[in-house]
């Protein structure tokens, strides 16, 4: 797991604690990780979201529509801070404001 002070990502366990190896941050390893959807609504690894607008998909003729829904997401660093499969469209990243929970 990266380091959420600095992002670096050689971290070690210490007793109920993780801390990181470069700047000695200590946090705990059970720390609940979330995102904010569009609405304000926390989402977590595994939930489901719906996605609330038309997206343009880099290297496809079609979009990916409003209200498609995506189980399953996983929570990732980065701009694009949602990782999923989607069915015709395969792996995905998206970003959290253009989703809600579902």
């Amino acid at each position: 797991m990266k380091c959420p002070s600095c992002g670096f990502e050689y971290t070690y366990e210490e007793g109920d604690k993780l801390v990181c190896s470069a700047c000695q941050f200590k946090w705990d390893k059970h720390q609940e990780v979330y995102i904010l959807d569009a609405n304000g609504n926390k989402l977590v690894d595994g939930d489901s979201v719906i996605v609330i607008k038309d997206l343009k998909v880099k290297g496809s003729s079609t979009p990916l529509k409003q209200g498609t829904k995506v189980d399953n997401i996983k929570i990732q660093d980065g701009d694009h801070n949602i990782s999923c499969r989607i069915d015709g469209f395969g792996a995905m990243d998206l970003k959290s404001e253009f989703v809600k929970k579902a």
